[in-house]
């Protein structure tokens, strides 16, 4: 696709909550599309409205105006409301599309059960750091998709960070590690910052060099290459505080803690598709 096609690539959102935004705000800062191309059509008034005031993105009234406006549509809703709003494009079908489920949880095999044969789908799951382009995402093909679609989506997810091609039955996975992740790093840094506190900082401060400490380590593993735990014995000196505090994580669970956390976060994402479809 040449640059001035994907400027002219009209994207849908079909849900405008906080991941569609995300995405959204992500993919126009990269000018992958300009705000005239993409639109976004939600039943809550509030989330439509927030939507067009943050990315200058206009929002339809209904399904089948969004449909008609767009090449590409994401599916934004919550898995629990996905049958619905399948059948509603079922029903709006009125040309070929592609649908890219954002929905944690609902399988391709349900999505292409509902819809007619010659749509194409992928799955894909993003995450929130998508608006400031540090996002890491995970996606996977449907049996219509095309060699053009996985490049365009690639593409599109690439401009918002970084974007792996996994097999279906990994996704839950993804759902569980960078779909879930970064509320588990707030947490991380929130807890490292409490402890700044603790030790005497001012909260701001404490709060600033926590999340700084965090961005800094990751950049590390990402630019050097190096395995954590070899970057993390560089900082370890023998018999030193850093030694100390790992000792202390290490009594306390931590390193389990956020396996468990990932695999907990994976098996609900099963459920819910199980549940929901």
């Amino acid at each position: 696709m040449s640059e001035h096609e994907k400027k002219k690539l009209k994207i849908g959102f079909l849900g405008a909550g906080a991941m569609a935004t995300a995405l959204a705000r992500g993919i126009l800062a990269a000018e992958k599309t300009s705000p005239q191309h993409v639109c976004a059509y939600d039943i809550d008034p509030a989330a439509a409205r927030k939507f067009s005031d943050q990315t200058g993105s206009p929002v339809v009234k209904s399904i089948r105006e969004l449909m008609e406006q767009s090449d590409v549509i994401f599916l934004a809703v919550k898995p629990v409301h996905a049958v619905g709003v399948l059948l509603s494009i079922q029903e709006a079908m009125g040309k070929p599309l592609l649908l890219v489920s954002i929905a944690a949880g609902v399988s391709l095999r349900a999505i292409e059960s509902y819809l007619c044969e010659s749509v194409r789908v992928m799955r894909v799951m993003p995450n929130t750091p998508a608006l400031i382009c540090c996002g890491a995402s995970g996606y996977c093909l449907g049996s219509n998709a095309t060699n053009e679609d996985e490049h365009l989506v690639q593409e599109l997810l690439a401009s918002v960070g970084v974007a792996y091609r996994v097999n279906e039955a990994q996704m839950d996975a993804v759902t569980g590690l960078s779909g879930s992740g970064p509320a588990f790093v707030y947490l991380m840094i929130e807890a490292l910052s409490d402890g700044g506190v603790a030790a005497g900082l001012p909260r701001e401060m404490a709060t600033y060099l926590a999340a700084q400490t965090v961005k800094g380590a990751a950049c590390m593993v990402m630019e050097t290459g190096q395995h954590p735990g070899v970057l993390k014995d560089l900082v370890s000196s023998p018999g030193g505080s850093t030694i100390e505090g790992i000792r202390r994580l290490e009594e306390a669970g931590v390193r389990s803690a956020f396996m468990e956390a990932v695999l907990a976060a994976a098996k609900r994402s099963r459920q819910m598709g199980r549940k929901d479809h």
